[in-house]
């Protein structure tokens, strides 16, 4: 599709026997050799709203910035099929990278992700050396809070509110489903990044994941790393321009 100074592409892939749905950004006459970025968003709020543009809008920006950039629902999510599951999560990402190596010629992505997207980003990146660097913006630390079995009625059925635990028997096994989402462990293995370009972004006024977390993230990474905490801003980092163009001006040094 042509939209103004824009190329877009659909993509479908198969995971697990679940379609995963996204899309790639091109700006007009960059589509091959150009930085590549991967968007991964966090756990959704409620069922999708159409009159709200998401992650589409920032791909588009960061495409009109020079990067190819990819966007994805995870599993459970969007247009995608499942039920979410973050171990399933881990293994919807390495199957977008499977995706780009072939589609891109090699080029190495950078990921950028948000809260559990950024944590699933962080695992994968740690165990993945195809990936070249990685922003995480209001990364949780863990998620041992989920050992607690109000913490994970509260998560079940939020999730279902939301519309991302889609069939009445899912998960078949509370017990696997929350070990998933602990054994991601972002400060666990954020060290493993090392020596691949980090960037941590939180806002201070984050009321759903404590700034405290990439505090503690950031305390564990090997170098390079950087840091922003942003005064005045809460946990939807995507819509807020420091947040943003934090971002934007780490990617462009970073794929330089």
């Amino acid at each position: 599709m042509h939209t103004g100074d824009m190329i877009s592409q659909g993509v479908t892939l198969l995971v697990d026997g679940v379609t995963i749905v996204g899309e790639m950004y091109f700006a007009r006459g960059e589509k091959e050799q150009t930085p590549v970025v991967v968007l991964c968003h966090g756990l959704p709020a409620g069922p999708p709203d159409p009159s709200e543009p998401g992650y589409p809008f920032l791909a588009q920006r960061l495409a009109r910035e020079g990067f190819t950039t990819l966007i994805f629902n995870f599993r459970g999510a969007g247009l995608s099929g499942g039920n979410l599951d973050l171990a399933g999560w881990v293994r919807d990402l390495r199957a977008v990278l499977d995706f780009l190596e072939i589609a891109q010629d090699g080029i190495k992505p950078i990921l950028v992700g948000f809260s559990a997207g950024a944590a699933v980003a962080c695992r994968v990146a740690s165990e993945e050396p195809r990936v070249k660097a990685v922003a995480l913006l209001a990364c949780l630390a863990d998620f041992e809070r989920l050992r607690q079995p109000e913490n994970v009625q509260a998560m079940l059925d939020h999730c279902r509110q939301a519309g991302t635990l889609r069939d009445p028997g899912f998960p078949s096994s509370v017990e696997d489903w929350v070990e998933g989402f602990i054994q991601v462990n972002p400060v666990g293995c954020v060290g493993d990044i090392h020596p691949r370009p980090l960037l941590l972004v939180h806002g201070e006024e984050d009321d759903l994941v404590p700034v405290a977390d990439t505090r503690r993230l950031y305390g564990a990474a090997g170098e390079p790393k950087e840091i922003a905490i942003l005064p005045g801003i809460g946990h939807d980092l995507r819509r807020e321009e420091m947040a943003v163009g934090a971002a934007i001006s780490w990617l462009k040094r970073v794929a330089a």
